[in-house]
């Protein structure tokens, strides 16, 4: 199992990186450097990429060595993954050799086993870099290879640079991969990668837009104890929100900002669920908020621009009176959107995922927790989930009780609780019967959908006022559009009662006392 943190480096700042003094202070040794040429291989449809593997023949010297991984996980730049490697003879993969190393059965022996494959095989990209090494020994003994690497990857005529520092974990706890990380980052401006270089040569030979990624089904086994679901729980919301990084820093889709917004509200409910035993420290608690500042007015903006002025606008006898309105919006949904990006490409973004990192690899809340705190760790979990499940079921429906005569802010609280039973009930519902959950989930979603629709009117109406304010010459727009959004609120509301009663009229996962 290779466990390694991956941060990108940029060139300029390689000088500095190397008079680190931590470097002189844990190195073993003096570095050792080297010229590594790697050919990744696949097949013309790219059989190994598409079930996630990777096969790659590396010259070391005048040794070939062939390696295999797959599978694996990413989060906050740690990379965890099987990895399989052996001596070959030349600069084409030998499967049967692989194979032998290999456990009968498993998917990637199947994977490696499928008919001639071995004669698709042919090269897709290559890597070309040189690798500084140093080893590390730190205060505690563990053991890590500390990798800089500089080059490029190639396909064709095309490449993109290599920049990026390799911390493996050679023995110890990979919690001290992150504490190196953060000592790194006080003076070196590193950012986390949760993309190997594997996966940038494929995006070079195959262009494609960033990915949108949604949230994964959690799957939670019924043994498992409250920390083991807490960090489970964590490291898939993590896993949604930074894989959307990508496209809200270098791609346009709306979708991508919303997703990561919702992988942070997501990442912050689990926090919330927990915190009565799992108290979360001031200072991840104070860059989350900022990072949700940063990515909310982005988000806000949004959809105004794209989705509910452009509903008012169909809405409009003559639709050429909103069109200075329709370009402010998008104007300052591009300004938004580009603060928001800056912030995930920071240094204090990076700090942020390599202290969540280190808090939850090394379960560092356990530094700060009484006696009573500890003995809940090892709890089972389920009967924590639905514990916690009934308690926001009765809040939620004390709360949406005569949801009609609500006014907006009694409103935006009931969906808040809509959206933390929704999270919640997603997030334990392996310990639910799974056909009373869907229908559940599902009414409690066209209810969150329905009442986060009002919300973005009500935000909507905040914006266009500010609009306002600063362009004196577009009030009259702002005030036919604001009268647009409010005509239909009257049949909403209806709406927003009958997908209340359809939701408690059903029966509930947990029991609620």
């Amino acid at each position: 199992m290779e466990i390694e943190l991956k941060l990108l480096l940029d060139p300029s700042d390689v000088a500095g990186f190397k008079r680190h003094p931590l470097l002189k202070h844990y190195a073993t040794g003096k570095p050792q450097s080297w010229q590594l040429t790697s050919i990744y291989f696949d097949t013309p449809d790219l059989y190994l990429q598409k079930n996630h593997t990777a096969l790659r023949v590396r010259k070391v010297g005048t040794r070939w060595v062939q390696t295999c991984k797959s599978g694996g996980q990413a989060a906050a730049g740690l990379h965890q993954r099987p990895e399989w490697e052996s001596d070959i003879g030349g600069a084409a993969p030998d499967l049967p050799a692989l194979q032998r190393l290999l456990p009968s059965g498993t998917p990637v022996a199947e994977l490696l086993s499928a008919p001639g494959l071995a004669g698709r095989l042919q090269p897709i990209f290559t890597t070309q870099f040189q690798r500084t090494v140093w080893l590390l020994r730190s205060l505690t003994g563990d053991e890590v290879e500390l990798a800089l690497d500089q080059g490029e990857i190639r396909h064709g005529h095309s490449s993109v640079p290599i920049s990026e520092i390799e911390l493996e974990l050679k023995s110890g706890a990979a919690t001290s991969l992150f504490e190196l990380a953060l000592a790194l980052q006080h003076t070196v401006p590193l950012r986390a990668a949760n993309i190997s270089k594997a996966e940038r040569g494929y995006g070079l030979h195959s262009p494609q837009a960033p990915a949108v990624v949604k949230a994964q089904a959690v799957k939670l086994a019924p043994e498992l104890t409250l920390e083991q679901g807490f960090q489970i729980l964590l490291g898939n919301c993590l896993a949604h929100m930074q894989g959307n990084e990508d496209g809200l820093v270098h791609g346009v889709d709306p979708e991508n900002l919303h997703q990561m917004r919702v992988g942070l509200r997501r990442l912050r409910a689990v926090l919330s669920l927990f915190k009565k035993i799992i108290p979360v420290p001031p200072e991840i608690s104070n860059q989350l908020d900022w990072l949700g500042g940063a990515l909310g007015p982005a988000r806000d903006w949004e959809v105004l621009a794209v989705a509910t002025l452009a509903d008012a606008v169909r809405h409009c006898p003559d639709q050429a009176q909103l069109d200075g309105l329709r370009q402010i919006t998008f104007s300052e949904a591009g300004r938004y959107r580009h603060v928001a990006a800056t912030a995930v490409d920071s240094r204090a973004y990076t700090r942020l995922l390599l202290m969540l990192g280190s808090w939850i690899e090394g379960r560092r809340w356990r530094e700060q927790l009484g006696a009573e705190q500890m003995t809940a760790l090892s709890s089972p979990l389920k009967k924590f989930a639905l514990k916690k499940l009934a308690g926001l079921q009765k809040k939620l429906l004390r709360r949406g009780s005569r949801i009609k005569q609500h006014d907006a802010a009694r409103r935006h609280r009931i969906r808040i609780a809509a959206k933390k039973m929704r999270y919640a009930t997603e997030f334990f519902e392996a310990y639910l019967a799974p056909k009373r959950s869907h229908a559940y989930v599902s009414a409690l979603g066209d209810l969150q959908d329905d009442l986060g629709a009002g919300n973005d009117r009500n935000v909507a109406g905040q914006l266009l006022q500010q609009i306002a304010d600063l362009h004196p010459e577009l009030e009259e727009s702002c005030d036919l559009a604001r009268k647009l959004l409010s005509s239909g609120r009257k049949h909403n509301k209806s709406e927003t009662a009958r997908l209340w009663q359809r939701f408690v009229a059903l029966k509930p996962p947990v029991k609620v006392q």
